[in-house]
């Protein structure tokens, strides 16, 4: 449930993405900024319809190939609640939960039925086509739940909006502490779209009805405001001051290797209100120090109420945002002062906590973590970062994914076990962390997109050395190792698509039947979608399609070619789902077959399954005859 809750705060930053730009175009467009009217109407375009925008965006980041097809399901699905709904009850305004909602029903769908089969009479509405007409068809009967089902939710919802709101100064110190706590697991993201975007409703002079405090606040609302108002002092000044507070207790020799780090991260807070960088330098150095930092964001939020400030952001609380939003806001000079103050006190309390409880913040490391800090320096490679990183996830063999938003990495893993810690911080990473035995979390910092593009590549190439003078000591010691034994273990291949297994000596093809392309089984498939037998790389698909080549994490080089003399067909009768060099996990679909065309027009549907790289090891087939499409154990090489 966590890692379900995770994917869906990772994919709320698609939408959320669009914000700064919206609220640009909205701001600039009014009458006490630039008069421009089109231009104010082009950014209400996107805060007018952000549930649209969160069911698209929520569908796709779900999806686990961020296929468009997933984002179609999400409209749909919106489309379908939104309009299906008020026929039950007039009354009913979903706002932004009917995207969520609508977003989290149309990935799901999609990951189940992207890749589903039917006849040959109905096959043009198999695959991703179908994920569509599924989606339509489940959220009609949601919307007939929800009909009634909605109303009691929405008083409850309301309920505690209506409490937390009403709450006074507790209430926003309660939302101000819980935003930063539940920071590091990325769950901040799902209530922020709460608070945001639907507790409060304001009617705007045209009679529009708006709902969250974002949208009322950009929309001219003066009771919004509270419960954004107080991250403008902690983002602008508080932890700036605790970037100063680590410079100030570094180690002498190590003040200018860490002050250039600290005053960027320092600077981009303030600037822009991005945090994390700053938050996970320290957060798992000393969790105490974490908690009084979420203590004070709830205090300032706290104060910031009781002065009766009413201030705002679109993207987040730097001074972007606060020079942007200050002709809409009450009091907002209180704001700076109350930064300067926030300042002081977050100098005082972090300089006293580092040095009373002598805390490894950057710069004051033991002697062997020496180094921590240069990697981040520019005169490190992206590439050469990259390198390590992949290797301090474990290398190539341990990593399945590899992802990020604003600031982190988000990687899946196969095993967090050998997540190397220490290594990838001594080679730039501000923080790590570990959600579950498959899961983790690097911070990286703004450059988080070039680290992470660099990697794919790399992760698909196998990770070499970069060519860079300095790592030849690297090469020598991996030139000293004995070479990986290429194997596969019985679970670790699966039946690729249904289809009797018969030995590659029935095929009636002398290449294959005698072995001449190396080891391997054939199948005569029955079914229509072929799949990844195992975890690997696509590197190779043939201009007609008939083939594709697949190298395993092990290094093992697999052909797969469907039908014999199929390269005649040019194409026709095959559909690739999958491109060179992507990276695919057993049972993600490769190839859409035909299965009626390729009978009718190739000479035998036998399909070769070709370990083309063996030299000593023995590939074992384990079973025969008719077998399912992933069924495991199916061959072993060894």
């Amino acid at each position: 449930m966590f890692s379900f809750l995770q994917k869906i705060g990772k994919s709320l930053m698609f939408p959320i993405a669009t914000l700064p730009a919206a609220a640009l175009l909205l701001r600039l467009g009014q009458d006490d900024v630039f008069d421009i009217p089109f231009m104010s109407a082009a950014g209400a375009g996107i805060i007018d319809n952000l549930a649209i925008i969160f069911a698209i965006g929520i569908a796709m980041g779900l999806a686990h190939d961020g296929n468009g097809g997933a984002a179609l399901a999400g409209a749909i699905a919106y489309l379908v609640l939104t309009s299906a709904i008020v026929t039950i009850n007039e009354s009913i305004d979903m706002g932004v939960f009917a995207g969520i909602l609508s977003g989290i029903v149309g990935g799901l769908l999609y990951n189940k039925f992207y890749n589903v089969k039917f006849p040959q009479w109905l096959a043009f509405f198999g695959g991703r086509r179908f994920v569509p007409i599924i989606t339509a068809a489940t959220m009609t009967i949601l919307a007939g739940l929800l009909g009634y089902a909605w109303p009691p939710i929405q008083e409850g919802i309301d309920s505690a909006g209506e409490w937390i709101l009403n709450a006074g100064m507790f209430g926003v110190g309660a939302y101000g502490f819980l935003n930063r706590l539940l920071l590091p697991t990325g769950l901040h993201h799902v209530i922020n779209t709460v608070v945001w975007f639907d507790f409060g409703t304001f009617t705007s002079p045209s009679g529009e009805v708006v709902r969250g405090e974002i949208n009322r606040f950009l929309k001219g609302d003066p009771t919004a405001g509270p419960f954004l108002s107080g991250f403008f002092p902690i983002m602008m000044f508080g932890l700036p001051a605790a970037c100063l507070a680590m410079y100030a207790t570094a180690k002498r020799e190590r003040k200018a290797i860490v002050g250039g780090m600290l005053f960027s991260i320092a600077f981009t807070s303030f600037l822009t209100g991005i945090t994390e960088p700053i938050e996970f330098s320290f957060m798992f150095l000393s969790p105490i120090l974490y908690v009084v930092h979420a203590l004070l964001t709830g205090a300032s939020m706290m104060v910031a109420y009781a002065l009766d400030i009413h201030h705002g952001f679109g993207f987040s609380a730097g001074a972007i945002d606060y020079v942007l939003n200050y002709g809409l806001a009450k009091n907002p000079l209180m704001l700076l002062v109350m930064g300067l103050v926030v300042g002081v006190i977050y100098f005082i309390v972090f300089y006293f906590l580092i040095i009373k409880l002598d805390l490894k913040t950057p710069g004051r490391e033991d002697e062997d973590d020496d180094g921590a800090e240069n990697a981040s320096s520019s005169n490190n490679a992206v590439d050469v970062r990259a390198y390590h990183t992949i290797e301090g996830l474990g290398g190539v063999d341990n990593i399945v994914a590899v992802d990020y938003c604003t600031t982190r990495l988000r990687m899946t893993v196969k095993d967090s076990d050998l997540v190397n810690e220490k290594d990838l911080k001594r080679h730039g990473a501000m923080g790590v962390m570990k959600i579950n035995k498959t899961n983790v979390q690097v911070v990286i910092g703004t450059a988080v997109e070039f680290l992470g593009d660099a990697m794919k590549p790399r992760v698909a190439n196998g990770n070499p050395v970069p060519s860079d003078s300095s790592k030849k000591a690297v090469v020598e010691n991996e030139t000293t190792e004995e070479p990986a034994m290429k194997r596969v273990i019985a679970k670790d291949f699966e039946m690729p698509i249904q289809g009797e297994i018969i030995p590659l000596s029935e095929v009636p093809d002398d290449v294959f039947a005698k072995g001449m392309m190396g080891q391997g089984f054939a199948i005569i498939p029955s079914g229509n979608i072929l799949h990844s037998p195992v975890d690997g790389r696509v590197v190779s698909v043939f201009p007609t399609k008939h083939a594709i080549g697949i190298e395993t994490d092990t290094g093992i080089e697999i052909l797969i070619h469907v039908g014999l003399d199929t390269v005649k067909l040019k194409g026709e009768g095959f559909e690739t789902l999958v491109e060179q060099g992507q990276l695919v996990q057993r049972g993600d679909a490769l190839l859409k077959l035909d299965l009626e065309f390729l009978k009718a027009n190739a000479p035998s549907v036998a399909t070769p399954i070709i370990f083309t790289n063996l030299t000593e090891q023995k590939v074992t087939v384990m079973k025969n005859g008719f077998q399912e499409q992933g069924a495991a154990s199916i061959l072993k090489v060894e």
